[in-house]
């Protein structure tokens, strides 16, 4: 049975892992369809945005543990590579946490452009709990995302975190309630993927681009590229015809 399910609306693709008697826990199996199935949709000219969770009760316990003494370096990659394909997509991604984020599983939700979390989500880091360091770029994402504090409070003080202490320290962007969150989700990806594809694409470019950017002017120059290739295009032309048309027909 497949363990990763796709459904798409209003052209976006809600991703779903769907392991839940291992709370969808990352095996190699999963991982790979992951992969596979994120870029399919990438590739998709009728997908514009990407929903990410898992069926309940777990968003994603982690890695596959009966796997993951074997792996060492090749197989932990391959682990690795469910969520880092959904860290390389270059659709706009949004994590709808609904329940517990554990280890790598939190790691899949960190991938994520955007997070929002339902009541019931727990972020747990649990990496020292298991007696192994922290994998997949971790601590990058996490210390990106959240600040050292934060970071250090879930890696080294194994602090748990839940939806809502989760929005207070910046890790979501918003905490609902359960049963709104898969909504919620979907209805702020389609705000992304209802604009042009290959805009959204090259923004979202940008705005990793720009973290390793120093100075306003040199961001100015990066920026210059794409707004002057976004206005020959003929989305901006027909939008700024229709205002044009609307500014017409409020002053007559």
């Amino acid at each position: 049975m497949p363990q990763v399910h796709v459904e798409v609306q209003d052209r976006v693709a809600v991703v779903t892992l769907d392991d839940p008697d291992r709370r969808n826990a990352l095996s190699l199996e999963l991982c790979a369809q992951l992969a596979e199935r994120t870029s399919e949709l990438a590739a998709d000219p009728g997908v514009g945005a990407l929903v990410v969770t898992g069926t309940a009760p777990a968003f994603c316990a982690g890695a596959d543990l009966t796997q993951l003494g074997e792996s060492r370096s090749e197989g932990l990659r391959a682990i690795y590579e469910g969520f880092l394909a959904v860290a390389r997509c270059p659709l706009p991604t949004v994590a709808a946490v609904n329940g517990a984020a554990v280890g790598a599983g939190m790691n899949l939700a960190l991938a994520c452009d955007l997070r929002l979390a339902g009541r019931s989500a727990r972020f747990e880091d649990r990496f020292l709990d298991l007696g192994i360091h922290p994998g997949g770029g971790h601590t990058w994402m996490l210390r990106r995302i959240t600040g050292p504090q934060t970071t250090a409070a879930a890696v080294l003080f194994g602090e748990v975190l839940d939806g809502a202490r989760a929005e207070q320290v910046g890790l979501v962007w918003r905490c609902v309630d359960d049963d709104e969150l898969l909504g919620a989700s979907v209805r702020l990806a389609a705000r992304a993927a209802a604009a042009p594809g290959e805009l959204v694409r090259r923004t979202k470019a940008t705005i990793a681009a720009v973290a390793g950017i120093a100075e306003h002017d040199d961001a100015v120059d990066r920026e210059l590229v794409d707004q002057l290739w976004s206005m020959d295009q003929p989305a901006f032309a027909e939008r700024l015809a229709a205002l044009r048309s609307r500014i017409r027909g409020s002053s007559s």
